[in-house]
């Protein structure tokens, strides 16, 4: 994605929540036709080592609390950790199924279910493993004028994306998932294949799966 894109602040209203008060800013942007969110507590302009969680649009995790990912309890956790600290920024990027889209995350669903992980899913669709872009992500922090941030993720990716979009990332936040039968599996594979930061205790089938190599 081009760099030199121009992201545009909206309406912005206070949201009061079980968590605190946020006032929730719409951004708009030259690139695409989505309407990005910045959802934000406390004064974080021009200020340093802001926590800031950059989070994809989930509707299946986020809004029917399916138990097939840990995007809701990501979520929740996120605001959680924000409202604790008193200040904060959750970016809400609308990059749904890593960037692929709700239509075809349904369909890779369908193929997770044959047994291909979550990665291999993708692939089979003609997608890369994870189209997510942080450019706007990067402009919406800079639009803030954050001067560092400590990144809530487990994704060393999005840190090495927003660092090489410029944005300070000055230390990193762990956001530790609820393990279960429905997501041990999705689990795994981010950490066996896409390098995500955690340590599971993987059941005695789900580590002789990964061991042998297998794609499903």
């Amino acid at each position: 994605m081009d760099t030199k894109i121009v992201v545009q602040i909206g309406a912005c209203a206070r949201i009061p929540t079980d968590e605190g008060e946020f006032v929730l800013c719409l951004y708009t942007n030259d690139q695409d036709d989505k309407e990005h969110l910045a959802f934000i507590m406390g004064d974080v302009y021009g200020k340093e080592d802001v926590l800031v969680r950059v989070h994809s649009e989930c509707f299946t995790g986020d809004v029917l609390g399916s138990k097939r990912c840990d995007c809701g309890e990501q979520l929740a956790l996120a605001k959680q950790i924000i409202a604790e600290a008193g200040t904060g920024i959750l970016l809400y990027m609308r990059q749904e199924g890593r960037g692929i889209g709700l239509y075809d995350k349904l369909r890779a669903y369908n193929l997770q279910d044959e047994g291909y992980d979550t990665v291999d899913a993708n692939l089979l669709l003609g997608h890369q493993e994870d189209e997510r872009d942080y450019t706007i992500a990067a402009h919406i922090l800079k639009d803030l004028e954050v001067k560092s941030i400590r990144l809530i993720t487990n994704n060393p990716d999005k840190i090495e994306n927003l660092k090489r979009l410029g944005i300070e990332v000055a230390g990193r936040v762990q956001l530790e998932p609820t393990i279960t039968p429905e997501n041990e599996r999705y689990l795994a594979t981010k950490v066996e294949r896409m390098n995500h930061l955690l340590n599971l205790p993987l059941s005695e089938k789900e580590g002789t799966d990964l061991k042998n190599g297998s794609g499903k």
